[in-house]
């Protein structure tokens, strides 16, 4: 197995992709407020800002700052899984590594980390965090998604409620590396 590294920077800003072990399901969505309720009670005990955040049916987006000086992002994110996790009946089905360690199967163990680099980053993941909605073809404008970061950011005059316009006028690819 390869030995990934994460980039722990105290204080650091980063971008999340979290995802659903099994693709096909609609949890996330189905039970919004349950997963807002494990992210309220992670912050309550380990802080941190989130500047932006987008939760589809079976994956979210976020864009997160860690308080000055802490870099454990790992511990929260297995705090909201869990805390998540606990609130439904076991009996997904699990791999035998899972198994023999006690996990559930609902989320991926694994999960996307990157380290926004300057502002120029920090606005391209955020927008990309705005604009997956439309680019899974959930909704036909950013606006239309209602489990996004999106209409608060419209509420703070950063976003036009248009932005990003009508679905048909995107290119398919927008957000992704060529």
């Amino acid at each position: 197995m390869t030995a990934y590294r994460r980039n722990f920077i105290p204080g650091g800003c980063f971008f999340f992709t979290v995802n659903l072990a099994d693709r096909r399901l609609g949890l996330l969505t189905e039970y919004v407020e349950v997963l807002r309720s494990a992210f309220r009670e992670t912050r309550e005990r380990h802080p941190f800002t989130i500047d932006a955040m987008v939760v589809l049916p079976d994956h979210l987006h976020a864009v997160w700052t860690m308080p000055e000086g802490d870099r454990d992002f790992a511990t929260r994110w297995r705090l909201i899984k869990s805390t998540f996790s606990r609130n439904f009946a076991a009996g997904e089905p699990v791999s035998a590594s899972r198994a023999a360690k006690g996990e559930r199967g609902i989320w991926q163990r694994r999960y996307w980390e990157h380290t926004i680099r300057d502002e120029d980053d920090l606005a391209r993941h955020v927008d990309y965090v705005h604009i997956n909605p439309v680019k899974h073809g959930l909704v036909r404008q950013v606006r239309d998604w209602p489990h996004s970061s999106f209409h608060r950011m419209v509420r703070l005059g950063i976003y036009p409620e248009d932005w990003a316009g009508d679905v048909a006028e995107l290119g398919a690819s927008f957000g992704e590396r060529s």
